[in-house]
């Protein structure tokens, strides 16, 4: 693959331990949504099943906290509560080979070890200079505009601000966003800012608290909802920007996943959790590059549906690339620390980065 995209190595199957591993073992599901003992649960790196004669496959989309059920030689990654008694589940808990199963941590490895056991600064933090993941991001986002997937979960601090929203319209009409994921208040508060140029009633640009702002986003929820569909509202309310807007006039797929403080909400909030789940997961499936923006729980309910590897048309595996922008290291670690490893964190403000990256990407690479 090309520079901005590492190569993958696979495992070495002819080494002892894997040669002569066993083929990997099923047990019928004893009910619905119901594994039967002794279930392999998957990560997300990439997973390895022998299925006989030295064969062995690659769970081609994976994801954490899954189940894996196999139909001759035909993997698939399903959550639990899609079990239907009988399908028969991968069982095994180790993971080199012993019972079949291989997961593979190192497929990516482009770097080694340099200098002496101990050291300053291993672990990124607020002090950490950022300025090699910008570029490497900027590079990252300008292959995949063409040649990936990318998904932006988004959190309302998006919409704040004049110059953070004014940028994420700038990405998504150029091209570096291909599904939109967030919640009721990022699509309420950018129609908010559309309309009335406040943000919770503060203007998105001095922040200064306007009269009755309370109300703007009571107002715009009704509104919405009178006339049915964001689509409807921003034609009758004559909507001329913002990132809900841009995502209309591309035809890039935006979804709203409900949350039990919403306001109204809007006519397109899956308030269902397992159908915005179902929803979440296709663009999942299809990802190569995320940035989830200020949103802790949606950033690591959207880190549990991506693998850390994709699987593209050719039959090239890649990694899937995981930015997660916070103010706070407590974000970063509890992605981290929920299984998305891979995740990488910068720190800072969410207007400060949005703004850094539109100058660049908006510019000649």
């Amino acid at each position: 693959m090309d520079s901005v995209i590492p190569d993958y190595s696979p495992p070495d199957f002819s080494r002892s331990s894997l040669r002569d591993a066993p083929v990997v073992t099923v047990a019928p599901a004893p009910a619905d949504s119901v594994a039967p003992a002794g279930f392999h649960a998957t990560s997300n790196h990439p997973e390895y099943l022998h299925l006989g004669d030295g064969q062995w496959k690659l769970v081609a989309e994976g994801r954490m906290d899954a189940v894996l059920v196999l139909r001759g030689e035909r993997i698939e990654v399903v959550e639990p509560r899609r079990l239907r008694c009988g399908d028969p589940v991968v069982v095994g808990r180790s993971e080199n080979g012993e019972e079949g199963i291989f997961v593979h941590v190192s497929g990516f490895n482009t770097t080694v070890a340099k200098g002496e056991k101990f050291a300053f600064r291993s672990r990124g933090t607020r002090e950490t200079p950022f300025s090699q993941s910008y570029d490497k991001l900027y590079r990252i986002l300008r292959h995949d505009r063409e040649q990936g997937y990318i998904v932006w979960v988004l959190g309302p601090a998006v919409a704040f601000d004049k110059d953070s929203r004014a940028a994420m319209q700038g990405l998504i009409e150029e091209g570096y966003c291909h599904a939109l994921l967030a919640g009721n208040a990022l699509a309420t508060h950018d129609l908010e800012a559309a309309h009335f140029r406040t943000g919770l009633g503060q203007d998105i640009y001095t922040q200064e608290l306007q009269p009755l702002g309370h109300y703007h986003h009571l107002d715009i929820l009704n509104e919405v909802r009178r006339v049915g569909s964001i689509r409807a509202a921003l034609k009758e309310m004559g909507i001329k920007d913002g990132i809900i807007r841009a995502c209309e006039q591309r035809r890039i797929p935006y979804l709203l996943a409900g949350s039990i403080r919403d306001d109204g909400p809007l006519p397109e909030v899956i308030p269902d959790v397992f159908q915005a789940q179902d929803a979440m997961r296709v663009h999942a499936r299809r990802a190569t590059t995320v940035v989830a923006l200020a949103t802790q729980l949606h950033s690591i309910a959207f880190g549990n549906m991506v693998p850390s590897y994709r699987v593209t048309e050719n039959g090239r595996v890649r990694p899937v690339f995981f930015y997660i922008v916070d103010m706070s290291e407590f974000s970063a670690s509890k992605l981290a620390n929920r299984g998305s490893a891979q995740a990488v964190a910068i720190l800072t403000n969410v207007q400060d980065f949005m703004v850094n990256l539109w100058n660049n990407l908006h510019s000649p690479p």
